[in-house]
């Protein structure tokens, strides 16, 4: 029965009262239940003639004299004033005092649980609303405050005993019933919940809320019947309403009762030809048929509708982002959903976003592309917006997009961090370097809790530094980046090869680079770099056999390569050998200056 328990009303009374804004309207209750308590007490004084004060007896059977009443008073209308300017636990000490004087106010034990339960100290509010429901057992609004706080204690019982009493008392007060009904809905007694709403409809006849919560109880504990009945007598009284044919056909369909569900449905079209809902339950019923020709031209009926909010197509559009990732054979039909939803919606950034995540999705950058720029054209406020263009852009490798939309994006949204990433490395490749080192320095202060992306900041700063011939600053920011991830292949290499070519603390370079090479075997430029090292330690044979492997495994068309591989041998004294290596490598081009002259001259120069 705990499937039905969601069916519960949100309370409208009580502790909530003060989360919306009620407390002032309370305090003033609060101000006229002092003063009828104070008035309400039998007068049994007399003056004197030695004019000493009078005294009043209280409902707790307490006296008080002037100077206590005056005290008591000042007490309250001080905590009052402090729990409307927000200082509560002023307000709670001032009330304390204020019982302290005057134990038999039920106004301040009220205003003192009503503090209690707003500052979420369910014992406290427990304990003085049902001291001042006790007190006043008549005034609802003591007793709404009771059953609140017996809720937060999980006392259902006890709250489901007050408001029997409460509707006794209030017989005409609907909000009641319903309360009521809410509570044994929690508490899975279906049939007494059922009752209840038997009685709001023997009061004002067929209603919407009764009747659904009837139907949905109904259904929760699979007596179909008993919702049938109830789903028709809403039809009966509201012929006019269409959802009410839309739940029908539904209830049809799990009943496996088709023609009844197609009668429903064509029922709700005569009713309101226009809904776009009705396409849905169509989508829906000829699904469960296995008609999936006929369901999928009804989802595209709904979609074609301007009646039918986008957010609802969005979702669908998800579900099949979903099934698609497994039956691709779907993805056709998702894209052509996602074209009526971009031509329907043309001016709902929305609506091109979330087809360009199946365009980027089904690495379709291009056009992925242009549905995210028509996105931003319609709401730049967006950051997810940018951050998806800005990785289509990498995607891409369209620098010098990427370099223009990151610095838009900084200047939008100056405290995300990816921008000046994405900035800094599209300024890298288009060798702005100095430009590369300060946004990227920029972004720095802005990444948290993201180490691994910390290291590639420091990593990109490296390699900045290091074509700026700024070695001490670039040594720097690769050593930062190891300290961060030590593991990080794409340092380890780089900052190897850098030192290999400055011919400088070549043991630590063949240490990082060996390490690169273990985590991440088989890359060909990490294996170059590896042989290079061992070529400038002036170990040939070595580095014959791993610019080798990287050759084997993917770098015959590098020209860098071929032109180590070429070095290498000429080291060897396999002269023509380095000789047809340097011919190819000039041929593959991203060769060094010297390789024209080594061939000609058939002679290494380094």
């Amino acid at each position: 029965m705990k499937a039905i328990a969601g069916n519960i009303h949100i309370s409208r009374s009580g502790l909530r009262m003060y989360a919306k804004g009620w407390w002032l309207y309370m305090f003033i209750c609060a101000l006229s239940l002092v003063f009828v308590s104070c008035k309400s007490s039998k007068n049994t004084t007399t003056a004197s003639a030695s004019g000493k004060s009078s005294k009043t007896t209280g409902d707790g059977g307490s006296s008080l004299s002037d100077r206590q009443r005056i005290e008591f008073e000042r007490y309250f209308f001080d905590a009052n004033r402090e729990k409307i300017l927000g200082n509560y636990s002023q307000a709670e000490s001032l009330l304390v005092q204020a019982l302290h004087v005057y134990p038999g106010s039920s106004a301040a034990t009220y205003e003192l649980a009503t503090i209690y339960a707003f500052r979420n100290n369910r014992k406290q509010a427990l304990a003085f609303s049902k001291k001042a429901a006790q007190m006043e057992p008549k005034n609802i609004w003591y007793q709404m405050l009771y059953i609140d706080c017996l809720k937060e204690n999980k006392m259902m019982d006890d709250a489901i005993a007050v408001y029997q009493k409460l509707i006794k008392e209030y017989p005409d007060r609907l909000e009641l019933y319903y309360e009521l009904a809410n509570l044994y809905i929690y508490k899975s007694k279906a049939s007494d919940a059922i009752k209840v709403y038997d009685k709001v409809e023997a009061m004002i006849g067929v209603s919407e809320d009764a009747t659904l919560q009837k139907f949905k109880i109904y259904k929760a504990i699979n007596n179909y019947e008993k919702a049938l009945v109830e789903i028709q007598k809403l039809i009966k009284v509201f012929p006019k309403e269409a959802k009410y044919y839309g739940i029908l056909g539904e209830l049809y369909l799990d009943k496996g009762e088709n023609e009844k569900a197609y009668a429903a449905y064509t029922d709700l079209q005569k009713v309101d030809p226009e809904n776009p809902y009705v396409h849905l339950s169509l989508a829906d019923y000829y699904r469960k048929l296995k008609q999936n020709d006929k369901s999928f031209n009804e989802i595209k009926a709904a979609f074609r509708s301007k009646d039918l909010d986008i957010d609802t197509k969005v979702k669908i559009l998800l579900s099949y982002y979903n099934i698609t990732e497994s039956y691709t054979e779907l993805r056709a039909d998702a894209e052509e959903l996602c074209k009526i939803l971009v031509d329907v919606h043309s001016d709902d950034a929305k609506a091109f976003s979330i087809y360009g995540d199946f365009l980027y999705r089904d690495r379709n950058f291009e056009e992925a592309r242009v549905q995210f720029r028509k996105a931003i054209a319609l709401d730049k406020e967006k950051y997810a917006l940018w951050d998806a263009l800005l990785r289509i852009e990498s995607e891409l490798n369209d620098f010098s997009a990427m370099e223009k939309e990151s610095k838009e994006t900084i200047e939008l949204f100056p405290n995300q961090y990816l921008p000046y990433f994405f900035n800094g490395v599209s300024n890298i490749q288009l060798k702005n370097y100095q430009q590369a080192v300060d946004v990227l320095n920029a972004g720095l202060e802005y990444v948290f809790g993201n180490e691994p992306l910390l290291s590639q900041f420091y990593a990109n700063i490296g390699d900045a530094q290091n074509q700026l011939k700024n070695y001490a600053a670039s040594d720097s920011a690769y050593t930062k980046a190891l300290e961060i991830d030590g593991d990080n292949t794409y340092v380890l290499n780089n900052y190897a090869y850098y030192l290999s070519l400055r011919n400088s603390d070549l043991a630590k370079a063949e240490a990082m680079s060996k390490k690169s090479n273990e985590l991440e075997p088989n890359n060909s430029s990490y294996q170059d770099t590896y042989g290079w090292i061992l070529y400038q330690m002036k170990k040939y044979d070595d580095a014959k056999v791993w610019i080798g492997k990287a050759l084997e495994t993917g770098g015959k068309s590098n020209g860098t390569l071929l032109e180590h591989y070429g070095d290498v041998l000429y080291k060897l004294g396999e002269t023509e050998e380095a000789l047809k290596y340097w011919s190819e490598a000039k041929k593959a081009g991203s060769t060094t200056e010297l390789i024209d002259k080594k061939i000609a001259d058939k002679k290494l120069y380094e």
